[in-house]
């Protein structure tokens, strides 16, 4: 049986909305088609404001929530408008959301992705799956990260360890021991794309630094990327998690107060370096032998970020996920379509030893299109 869903990711880079529609021949997906819609640029500074704490936040998140529903349901039927697919030939959606805070370390362990799917569902008329976050939470997990599971159907093989690395806003990896060895582990390593993203806008105006052409202009500040080292989190066990809400430009600030005296080129190059060391210590601190890296999200485009995890990682074979038929552009909104299936098909979706689960569990709110479920 064939079944189409539509995946929608809003990451933690606020790029853009990734739309994918996915056709799925009994439990194996296939690309059908991909869009990248922009977010509307009032809408993406109040979801980047709402990653800190600021006034009349209650407010804003919900003025957001609304404003980002209706964008995701316009990424959907533009999406099947540019594919010819009628939306009832949709069985549902996964949608993300956005990530506007995550505390999985708290005594009340929450996290809040908005982007009201009752608008999506009523604009589109299209089942969609939400909230995925919560029930693994609630079943004490980390809530994250919840793309392991994919990376797991879609790239583990029977003799062959690997390792996915995802470098979104927030770079993550999974580790995939061959069939027969260890559980699949994962977790989030720290700032990804988020700081350089962030700090190339402040300083030209720039959405990400193309390349990262401007980070290899600059040079290396060692004071600065000790002290950005220091961070506790880096430190922790997995299971962890984290987000903009921890690593944004306030922090590289409370690292180094005189951060405004650096010339700015040398602190992109010294938040590359960041990016790039606290991935190598994590896979360092994996201990694996004999394994092959696989890489997805936007960092795979920038260049001086992936070659100086070549020159990190001596000797270990890396490519992105294209050499093994998924687009790393796409990894993750073909994750949340995945997501969506498991959801209907009442199968689990996380994976306890990468979250820190109890146990397995379903996850998602459904909300009925026009046809029901």
């Amino acid at each position: 049986m064939t079944t189409r869903y539509v995946g929608l990711m809003s990451g933690s880079s606020l790029d853009a909305i990734d739309a994918v529609l996915v056709e799925f021949e009994h439990d194996t997906p296939r690309l059908l088609g991909q869009l990248a819609y922009p977010l509307n640029p009032e809408l993406k500074q109040i979801l980047d404001d709402l990653t800190r704490t600021g006034p009349d936040e209650l407010a804003q998140a919900c003025h957001a929530d609304v404003l980002l529903g209706h964008q995701l349901a316009a990424a959907v039927l533009t999406l099947l408008d540019q594919t010819g697919i009628p939306p009832e030939s949709v069985r549902a959606i996964g949608s993300h959301g956005q990530t506007v805070r995550h505390y999985p370390d708290t005594d009340t362990p929450t996290t809040l992705q908005i982007g009201d799917p009752n608008i999506i569902v009523e604009q589109t008329g299209i089942t969609t799956v939400a909230d995925f976050r919560r029930r693994d939470m609630a079943a004490g997990g980390q809530g994250a990260p919840l793309v392991s599971a994919f990376h797991q159907a879609m790239f583990q093989l029977p003799d062959k360890d690997r390792v996915i690395l995802n470098i979104g806003g927030i770079a993550n990896l999974t580790l995939l021991p061959n069939i027969a060895n260890a559980p699949v582990s994962g977790f989030d390593t720290g700032p990804g794309n988020a700081l350089l993203d962030a700090w190339i806008t402040r300083h030209r105006d720039e959405p990400y630094d193309n390349g990262g052409n401007w980070a290899v202009r600059g040079q290396l500040q060692k004071e600065l990327l000790t002290a950005l080292l220091g961070e506790p989190y880096f430190y922790l066990a997995a299971p962890k998690s984290t987000g903009r809400d921890r690593f944004n430009l306030e922090w590289v600030e409370s690292c180094w107060p005189s951060l405004a005296s650096l010339p700015p080129a040398d602190v992109q190059a010294t938040l590359l370096e960041l990016t790039a060391i606290t991935i190598v210590d994590a896979l360092r601190e994996a201990r694996l032998t004999d394994w092959e890296l696989l890489v997805c999200g936007g960092g795979v485009h920038n260049t001086a970020l992936m070659q100086r995890l070549a020159t990190l990682l001596p000797g270990t074979r890396i490519e992105t996920t294209a050499n093994s038929g998924v687009d790393p552009d796409w990894v993750e909104a073909m994750a949340f379509a995945w997501l969506a299936h498991q959801t209907l098909e009442n199968r689990p979706g996380n994976l306890p030893a990468v979250t820190g689960a109890g146990h397995p569990v379903v996850l998602g709110g459904i909300y009925p299109g026009r046809a029901g479920i």
